[in-house]
């Protein structure tokens, strides 16, 4: 992947991580809405962490909640960690509390990665559950939207640098073992985000700038900088900034 086949990346900076949160779950509700009217549904792949738990807040809260239509809304999740669903690290917990319970949302909508259990048990069953929602004959699922987070080690989902799971070139999903966690996760794998038709990161913080520069300008390095092997074949991908995070990318090519 040599540096020049990058496309210019298309980066939306906003002055503080509130803003990149009122922006991203903007985007969300456009695209939620432009699927249901146009297919009758909106798939949809949620990111761990704290700037995501804002925008699902944001999403629960009077100005977006119960203006969609969550009955076409169809949630899943990009990565997990392994524990129980009620355990605090639980990225589909955190998407419950802030979201998910939140809004009239059809149980049978909420597509949970399990992460209690046999991890490679657990890979297989969500990609028979994506093959279930996508179609078990199509080549890769392709969400309406994938929104990720990026790791100030330059991971995004539990796509990990060094791991097994950036060589998956052919499974959906995957159990990746994190040395550094001495654990399992479930992620999609990078081809699998790459079918998406919109992509979202989501990056705040000073402590992101100097990886955030590396990944997007640096040389093409993605056994240690997995976020650079997010490049969508056909999709849109968007990078939702604060100021902070955006501080190193100054002049290069804001988009």
């Amino acid at each position: 992947m040599p540096a020049d086949d990058r496309a210019t990346p298309n980066l939306q900076i906003f002055a503080d991580a509130n803003e990149v949160a009122h922006a991203a779950a903007r985007r969300f509700a456009e695209l939620a809405r432009e699927g249901v009217e146009t297919n009758g549904r909106f798939s949809v792949a949620l990111a761990g962490g704290s700037t995501p738990k804002r925008v699902y807040e944001l999403l629960a809260g009077e100005e977006f909640g119960a203006r969609l239509d969550w009955s076409g809304v169809h949630i899943f999740f990009g990565d997990e960690r392994c524990v129980p669903p009620d355990h605090a690290d639980s990225n589909y917990r955190m998407a419950n509390e802030a979201l998910l319970s939140r809004v009239a949302l059809p149980e049978q909508n909420v597509h949970r990665m399990r992460g209690e259990g046999d991890a490679v048990a657990n890979a297989r069953l969500y990609e028979d559950e994506l093959r279930g929602y996508f179609g078990d004959t199509t080549a890769w699922p392709e969400f309406d939207l994938i929104m990720l987070g990026m790791g100030d080690d330059g991971h995004t989902a539990s796509l990990f640098p060094g791991t097994h799971a950036l060589g998956v070139r052919t499974a959906w999903v995957t159990a990746n073992w994190v040395e550094k966690f001495d654990t399992y996760r479930v992620t999609l794998t990078a081809p699998a985000i790459n079918h998406a038709r919109h992509v979202m990161f989501i990056v705040t913080g000073a402590g992101k700038a100097e990886r955030l520069e590396e990944v997007i300008h640096g040389a093409p390095e993605p056994e240690r900088l997995p976020s650079q092997l997010i490049q969508p074949r056909a999709g849109a991908l968007a990078w939702f900034l604060d100021e902070a995070a955006a501080a190193k990318l100054k002049g290069k090519d804001e988009g």
